[in-house]
Formats: C-alpha cells, structure tokens, sequence
C-alpha cells in the first residue's frame, strides 16, 4: 500500500508587526493582513503574544470500562476484560485484518473485513494527479531554493516506499518502520516502532467497491448500536439492584470496540469522503464518529494530523464539528463561518483571546494546501422517535477560502475561517432534516399538488401516513383499502390453548411470567428498544394483568413514527419516514389477510402474488449479534417456532408496510411476535429499524424473493 504524508515546505515566513503565526510556518497574505487590520483597529484588544505549540491532544479514548461487584447482575460481556484505561491501539498489518471471533488480534479473520485488505489497494491509486502537481512544483523553486507551491497540489504527496530507502516493514505495526527515509523536500526521519498517520485521500471507487465499504460501514455501525443498546440495558438492572450510577451505553460501546480493534480507518488519517459514509448520514452519538473514522476527537471540535506527526512538522486539518457552541460562528449552509477553538470557559463564554496552534493552526494550514475539510453538523432534535436530544449529521466537504483574527462579541479575539461547500455533492443532511420538521408541522408546505393525501391508513394508524408523487400521475395506494392489523382467521384463536398472563399490577419485572416465556429476559429495554433479535417474541397480552405502559408491551401499540408513501424512479412505491428513527426502535407491522396454504395455492392459481413469510430472511439474527466482541456469544434459538406454513394475502387490503422496497443490505429487519394469542404457527410480522435511519431515507427490508426485473415484489409496483 502506498503511504502518503503532508507535502514538505521549506518557506520561511515573513516578518510582521504581530507574530501571529508560530515560526517555520509561511502564512498567506491575506491572513497576514486581515490579521494586522483586525489587531491595529481593535483597540480593546492587546496584542497576542509570540505562540508557543501546547503539546497535542491526546487523541485516543480513555474511556474506563465500569465495573461492579454486584454478583445478582449477569454480564452481557463476561469475556471483555475492564480497563481503566485503554492502551494505545495496535494497526494490524495489511494481511491481518480485526478477528471476527474474538478480541484476540492473533485469531485468523472472517466474516465483517474480509474483504477490507483487497479494497484499501485503492489508496494506491488515489494520488497521481497528486504525484504530477508535486513534480512541477519541484521545478518551480527560486535562487532562494524556496519552495513554490502550486495552488492545485495541496498538501498531499506520496512517500517512497520503505525498500527505496533501506527500511522494511514493522511486523506488529503496519504504518511503522526501521529506519530513516528521506522524501523530496525535506528529511524524515522515522524512529523504529514509531506509528505514523498516513494523510490519504480516497476517490474514483467502483460501484462494487462502493458498495463493500458501505457494507463495511452499516455492519460496524450494528455492531456498535447492538453493544449500546446492550449496555444500556445491563446498566438499567444494575440501577434496579443497586444504587449504580448509570453510565452511558454509548461510550461503553466505542470502548470494547476499540479494545477488539473493531473502529475503522485507525491506520491512515482519511483527507476527503470516509468510503462507505454518505453525505447525510446521521449519528446520534458523538462516539459513533470515531467509531466509523469521520472525526477522530471525542471532544474537540476539530480534527487533524498534529504536527508531531506530520512529515514537515506542519498539522492539517480533515474534519470540523459545526454545533453553534461558538457565539462568533455563522451558518448560512453553503457558507460557514467556522470560529476556532480555544478561550472558553465551562459555560461556553469567551474569556480569552484564541491561539493560533492546534486545530486552529490545522486549519490554516489546509486553507494554505487547498485540503478540503469534512463538516458535521450538530443539531438539536425534537423527534418523538429517539430519546437522543442532539444528533449529528454529515453534511459533506467544504474549502477553507479565508481565515483571519477578529474581535469577538465578547471582546477577545478568535480565528475565523470561512468555509464554502463543494459542489457537485448530495444534499446536506441538515437541510433534509429541517425540510423533514417542516413537513411534519405542515405537510403541505412542500409541493402541495404532489401530495395525493395526508392520510391513506383514514386514521386508522396512530399517526397519519401521507401519500406523496411528484414522478407522474399515479395514485394506486389510494385503490387498496387501509388494514392497521393483520387479519388472522378465528381458528387461529380457538387452537391457541388454554391463555394465561403474568400478574403484575404496575408493570412487568423481572422473573415474571412473561419474561420467562421470552427465555427470563425481557425483549426490549425501558425505552422499547429492541435488545435482540430472536426466533419470536412473546409480548403481554390481553390475560396480562399489566397496565398498557408496560415495558413489554411495544409492537402492540402501533405506528410511531410518521410514514410516508413516495413515487420513486427507481423503485417504484417506496416508504420513507418524516422522523428519525432510532436503531432497534418498533417502525409497523406488516399487515395482510391470512391464507392457509390450501387457501394460497386457490388463490396463486388465479394470478394474484401473496407475501410468504418463511421466505424473508432471518435478519433479526444480526440485531444484537455480539460474536465480535464476545467469543462465547450464542445465536438465539428459543422460543423456536416451527416453519411458517402460510401466506399474507395483501391484493385488496395492505398497510404502508407493502410498499418497502427490497434490499440485500436492507435497514429494516422482520421480527416474529405474538401477543393477542399463542399459536406459534401464525406470529405476527413487526418490523424494527437494523439502524439509525434519517428522516426522508427509503425504508427496505430483504424479502429473500423478489421479482427479477424489479427487484422488489411484483405486486407492490
């Protein structure tokens, strides 16, 4: 694989009234003067200081694994070894890519990266262009032996491979050498066993591998909300127990994660698009960034190769964090203006003047090169999907086209950089996310005549379920009429046996009746989440004594989130929803009337298509499959059904549910359940989010069967 570092400079920087800018490092000149101006015409502000570097941030998550002495509480993770701190993280060689059974590095890979070695050959490639605007800038230098830039070469070039120069690979670090190198411009010398972050960037990906790396993503992003969820839950029987302090479910997660080598993109420092993360994406967690590599600071608002780890001593900055807590920061969308970090108190408030290193000295440096930055923004949210207050959501990448030091409001004086977002990309997130409130406050504010009605379930749902075209003039869903719950014949009731219910009057506990027909744990945490996928889930029914607030009452109630049915170009009808929704959270029920299978064979006779539901594949297995964090994990089998031996008849009543469209990587997952009556042999068909699915985002779901021109079910189209 071909390493590539920031680009070596030799400029000495001018002299300026105001040393500003730390020696070694040339500025441009319109930061020079922009800063000259702001500090001469400031009168209120005194002249800063020559800068000397802090020594950089640690980088890496100290997050300490919690652990009690509580011997009633059965650990989720009995393997995991606790930590109070975690060791420096091991980049296993190119051939040794993240066990798939264990945290132990030396176990052979399978399953989630297997692939992930032959992909990452791409970095080869990705910098030629790179290479040719180095060699004519070499052959731009000045008698001074100056070096001068192109403006198109940035600051990424690629580094001789370690055979060129006497050195060879480090067995236990495959960004570490022996040796020392030389690279044009500049000595570099690179102590043994010392780990370098390579700065390279991404692009012209196949749409294979495309889509292995989206793969890649969305399974490490499963991996992680399964363990949050998880832990979530373990921590919630501990409050019970004890007087546990609750800890967060979120941090835990990256933690063993990154205990079992499990975040991606540890051993380059991505410039440019995160391969398999898309413009839109939404994270409710800040620890989910690093966890996919999109930003590396689990605090700080911006990201970047420090200089100690730079080839030229130069840092340049990949990512920034736009979230408002800056009174001098500007959001116009396209154009930002990005303040810089530092002078803050514990309550956001600028009580001194900002410094010129770290991530705002990155900064400056990537304006200098014409490196692109990656922006996510984090907002507020008030969805009634997710408990998560503040969500993140990338918005894409964007040039720095200015930075100069300005008079804050508060008086002190801080960086200003202003960004402008690169054209040619998917929309912004964020917008999405605003259109989506919008049109949940007024459903017609947005293309009024393409909204065929604001409720096609008649009220039937919990919340109305809009019919939107904007494609043509078709209006099929409104032909079929509305069914909120499937339709089961009464046989299903009379052979379901002899009914009984817990008895618990102010909820469902631990070791009632209920818990110990789903194996003696409950389905769902306090917040009806979905904890694991199982064979079927047995939820409290109507001989149950508990109240309809129990916790183990959750697919029952019905539609949540707001739903919406939309004309699409490639697939036909799709479902897309106005709210976000949270990974392992209730979406609806797939509704239809039920058909023996004598009943089915009558009716397939005449030309009519049903929904089988033995053919949809067993997803749920994936939700909450922990076999890459704990080696002794155990696929559920109980309770076991046995095969599904009927049909959903969905030719004249169906529900939003038949429209989704199929996908082999689908976000949405089948879980079996029954509450209303006990016959295993017809369970009801829920279906819960595989993961944090953006408002606007199409709905999918893996039918294992599809029409071969369509890729989705025929009579769906």
């Amino acid at each position: 694989m071909e390493s590539v570092t920031s680009a070596q400079n030799t400029n000495q920087p001018k002299e300026t009234p105001f040393p500003l800018f730390p020696p070694g490092i040339p500025i441009p000149t319109t930061a020079i003067e922009k800063a000259v101006t702001a500090t001469t015409t400031a009168t209120n502000v005194p002249t800063p200081f020559l800068i000397i570097p802090k020594h950089e941030p640690v980088e890496e998550c100290t997050t300490p694994i919690p652990t009690s002495n509580n011997q009633d509480v059965k650990p989720i993770f009995p393997n995991v070894p606790h930590r109070e701190t975690l060791p420096a993280p091991v980049t296993a060689p190119a051939t040794a890519p993240p066990s798939a059974t264990s945290c132990d590095p030396s176990d052979n890979a399978n399953g989630l990266y297997e692939e992930f070695n032959r992909v990452s050959q791409l970095f080869r490639t990705a910098f030629a262009e790179q290479q040719q605007h180095q060699l004519r800038a070499s052959q731009q230098m000045d008698s001074s032996n100056d070096l001068v830039l192109d403006p198109n070469s940035g600051a990424i070039v690629p580094v001789p491979p370690p055979q060129e120069y006497g050195g060879h690979w480090n067995g236990n670090d495959a960004a570490g050498y022996e040796g020392s190198a030389s690279s044009s411009g500049g000595n570099m010398t690179l102590a043994k066993r010392n780990r370098l972050k390579e700065l390279v960037r991404v692009k012209d990906l196949s749409l294979k591998d495309q889509r292995h790396y989206r793969e890649v993503v969305r399974r490490t992003r499963l991996i992680y909300d399964s363990l949050r969820v998880l832990a979530t839950a373990e921590e919630e029987r501990r409050m019970m127990l004890t007087d546990w302090r609750k800890a967060r479910g979120d941090l835990r997660a990256s933690t063993l994660m990154k205990t079992c080598g499990l975040w991606l993109n540890r051993d380059k420092r991505i410039v440019g698009a995160i391969p398999g993360v898309f413009v839109g994406d939404v994270f409710l967690y800040r620890m989910e960034l690093c966890v996919v590599g999109l930003h590396g600071q689990t605090q700080a608002g911006i990201d970047y190769l420090p200089a100690s780890m730079s080839s030229n001593g130069e840092p340049i900055a990949t990512s920034v964090i736009v979230s408002g807590g800056y009174e001098d920061d500007m959001d116009d969308g396209d154009v930002i203006i990005y303040s810089g970090h530092g002078g803050q108190d514990k309550h956001s408030r600028q009580v001194f003047h900002q410094k010129l290193e770290g991530g705002n000295l990155a900064l400056e440096r990537s304006m200098h090169y014409g490196i692109e930055v990656r922006v996510i923004r984090g907002l507020r949210y008030d969805g009634t999907a997710t408990a998560a207050s503040k969500v993140y959501v990338y918005d894409g990448l964007y040039r720095i086209m200015d930075c100069w030091f300005d008079v804050g409001k508060s008086g002190f004086g801080v960086y200003k950089y202003k960004l402008f977002r690169v054209d040619g990309q998917a929309k912004m997130g964020s917008a999405v996310l605003k259109e989506a409130c919008m049109l949940r406050k007024d459903p017609l504010c947005f293309k009024p005549v393409c909204c065929l009605s604001l409720d096609i379930s008649h009220r039937r749902e919990n919340v109305a379920v809009r019919l939107f075209n904007d494609i043509d003039k078709s209006n099929e869903p409104l032909c079929y009429e509305y069914l909120p719950k499937t339709n089961f014949p009464p046989i299903v009731f009379h052979q379901t046996g002899k009914a009984m219910g817990c008895e618990c009057v102010d909820g469902c506990v631990e070791g009632c009746f209920c818990a110990m027909k789903n194996g003696g744990e409950f389905p769902y945490n306090q917040s009806g989440i979905l904890l694991r996928g199982k064979p079927i889930i047995f939820e409290c029914g109507p001989f149950c004594r508990c109240p309809p607030h129990c916790r183990n009452r959750v697919a029952q109630k019905g539609l949540k989130s707001r739903l919406e049915v939309f004309r699409s170009r490639e697939t036909g009808w799709g479902v897309r929803s106005l709210d976000l929704i949270q990974a392992g959270a209730f979406i609806c029920e797939y509704t239809g009337v039920i058909l023996t299978r004598q009943q089915a064979q009558i009716l397939t006779m005449n030309g009519d298509a049903l929904i089988y539901p033995n053919r949809f594949t067993d997803r749920w297995a994936e939700w909450g499959d922990i076999s890459l964090i704990n080696s002794n994990y155990v696929r559920p089998s109980f309770p076991s059904i046995p095969p599904l031996d009927f049909a959903l008849d969905v030719s004249r009543l169906r529900n939003v549910a038949c429209y989704m469209s199929h996908s082999t990587s689908p976000n949405v997952l089948v879980q079996f359940v029954l509450y209303d009556h006990n016959n295993l042999m017809f369970p009801h068909l829920m279906l819960f989010a595989m993961e944090s699915i953006p408002p606007m985002r199409e709905l999918s779901l893996d039918y294992g069967v599809t029409d071969d021109w369509t890729g989705k079910l025929a009579i769906c189209n």
